[in-house]
């Protein structure tokens, strides 16, 4: 058993949440930028791609997550294709996080009137066109507080990739407990590294959800 002060599991922690926090932006952008061209063809007139993205949805959110890394990880290997952690988790993160904002930003697009759309198509606008400058104007509004609350998500979800070895904080939380054996102390710092970056994001979220609130009863 190795001897570690309280300080330096903390810094080693500290160190290791910084993979947390880029893991989490690279599958959040990289998620949101998937879900944007998902999210015109979920809400098109072409039934072929509405079913496709349907079925994308169902995929990503009716299968664990653990599951997800299991066959990026370990399965592409099997068809010829190398990854590393780093690559395999940032893929499947990504994939699982536009499959959740294309849900979300789905039903704020759908939360602004019909009338919209028609007006749009008055002007002459293409579909492209009326969900650019019409609709996603007003939509994005709506989404920011949903958004903004599933980065907490995916935040938390960043801890399942310590399972394919990634050192991330729970990756590096779990080495350092295996070596100090210390497991309340190491894990509670753990959780609270999690907390202090994950509840700034639940006060603004619903913050901005009480301010979305107040403008509509005005």
């Amino acid at each position: 058993m190795i001897e570690f002060s309280v300080w330096d599991i903390a810094a080693n922690l500290l160190l290791a949440a910084r993979w947390t926090v880029v893991l989490s932006l690279i599958a959040f952008a990289g998620g949101g930028l998937l879900g944007l061209p998902l999210l015109a063809m979920r809400v098109s007139q072409v039934p072929w791609m509405r079913r496709v993205t349907s079925l994308y949805v169902e995929l990503f959110q009716g299968t664990p997550l653990l599951l997800q890394l299991f066959l990026t990880f370990f399965g592409l290997p099997l068809l010829g294709v190398e990854v590393s952690p780093w690559v395999a988790a940032s893929v499947t993160l990504t994939l699982y996080a536009s499959a959740y904002l294309l849900d979300i930003w789905r039903g704020c697009v759908e939360a602004v009137p019909r009338g919209q759309w028609a007006a749009g198509a008055s002007l002459g606008m293409t579909f492209v066109q009326q969900l650019r400058f019409i609709v996603w104007p007003q939509a994005r509004k709506i989404a920011l507080a949903p958004t903004v609350g599933f980065l907490v998500q995916v935040v938390k979800s960043t801890a399942l990739v310590s399972i394919i070895g990634l050192s991330e904080l729970t990756k590096v939380g779990t080495v350092i407990t295996n070596a100090a054996f210390r497991p309340f102390v190491i894990y509670g710092l753990v959780a609270l590294i999690y907390f202090a970056m994950c509840f700034p994001l639940t006060w603004y979220a619903r913050r901005l959800e009480k301010r979305q609130r107040a403008g509509m009863h005005r």
